[in-house]
């Protein structure tokens, strides 16, 4: 293990918002923000927009470090690196108000850092990034917790604060695809296959774009066979590294890889609805672990559904991967969030 590198575990942060006026809030609402305040927002994280995409239904960002997704009254932040994803939650909602949007939900979510010492703060440790966020929320989202989900990994947690203001909660239940209905999973790889991670990087004197660089990644290691009805806005870093946003109607997914032997990482998240075919999920789990044949993986699964959660298994055991440990607990307004851990079964 390398003493220090690039940190590949995201940062993640989910805030909803409403408003009174339906015309804002069914439209554009959020989408309406200026590409200048979300630099303004990104400033603070300390990273860059680097490709954009957007459809009907909401606006995909790749960033320098990971990926944006706005909706509507959705935003979503996934940053990795020394970022400090939580500095963005004061001037989003200062942008959002502007917009006659109120914050009523918010969710951060990691893993446990490779190099923790390297955060800066307020990402130094959970304590301290629980306090930051709850310094910086409204009075109204009054139903908060926090909450270190263990496995039987030592390096392995899962850290979540939930915050929600329970008035709100009727609102989200008349959205059709509301929290009841949609579930998100997030997916954590360690210790990729050598020869698959040796994949994302550049060839030496590649004189291609991120962009052109980023396609031909995406084809050659079949992420595009993750989603194949998903339009796909990817970007290769240099000298290594890869980001992948997938846009399908109102649903995104997204790829991030940090390839480097001794830390390398390899993220995937997507979001489905519990009447979809229950073998959706296990077939695309497999064609994205499939991708980076790791030796250990971290899934979180958050819903109000039983059903996604079981189905996890049956996507990593045909993979060889055993699960280790499995934690399970209830927050405000999120639903259930489930951690599982999953080892190569050649490892104990």
């Amino acid at each position: 293990m390398a003493v220090s590198g690039f940190e590949g575990f995201e940062k993640r942060l989910e805030l909803h918002f409403f408003g009174d006026d339906p015309v804002t809030v069914d439209k554009m609402g959020l989408r309406l923000l200026d590409f200048e305040s979300l630099e303004h927002v990104l400033h603070a994280v300390q990273c860059t927009v680097v490709s954009a995409v957007g459809n009907h239904f909401f606006d995909a960002y790749v960033l320098s470090e990971s990926s944006l997704f706005v909706y509507p009254t959705k935003i979503i932040i996934k940053t990795c690196g020394t970022t400090q994803l939580l500095k963005s939650i004061r001037p989003l909602i200062h942008f959002a108000n502007n917009l006659g949007l109120t914050l009523c939900g918010c969710r951060y979510t990691r893993g446990s850092f490779i190099f923790p010492k390297s955060q800066p703060f307020p990402h130094t440790n959970f304590k301290e990034e629980v306090i930051y966020v709850e310094e910086n929320l409204p009075n109204n989202l009054c139903y908060r917790k926090a909450s270190v989900m263990p496995s039987k990994l030592p390096s392995y947690s899962w850290h979540v604060f939930t915050a929600s203001d329970q008035t709100q909660l009727p609102y989200f239940a008349l959205k059709p695809h509301s929290p009841d209905v949609t579930f998100t999973v997030e997916v954590c790889m360690t210790e990729l296959d050598r020869l698959l991670a040796r994949k994302f990087y550049k060839k030496a004197g590649d004189s291609k774009t991120g962009d052109s660089a980023g396609k031909e990644m995406t084809e050659l290691t079949g992420i595009d066979n993750i989603n194949p009805g998903a339009f796909i806005c990817d970007f290769a870093f240099d000298p290594c590294g890869y980001s992948m946003n997938g846009i399908d109607g109102d649903r995104y997914s997204t790829v991030h890889v940090t390839p480097e032997d001794g830390y390398s990482y390899a993220s995937f998240e997507c979001v489905g609805s519990i009447y979809d075919d229950q073998d959706d999920i296990v077939e695309t789990l497999k064609k994205a672990v499939q991708v980076f044949k790791p030796a250990t993986v971290s899934v979180s699964t958050t819903s109000n559904s039983h059903e996604v959660w079981t189905r996890v298994a049956h996507a990593m055991e045909p993979l060889g991967l055993k699960c280790r440990s499995c934690a399970m607990d209830e927050f405000p307004a999120a639903g259930t969030i489930v951690f599982q851990t999953f080892t190569a079964a050649r490892r104990k």
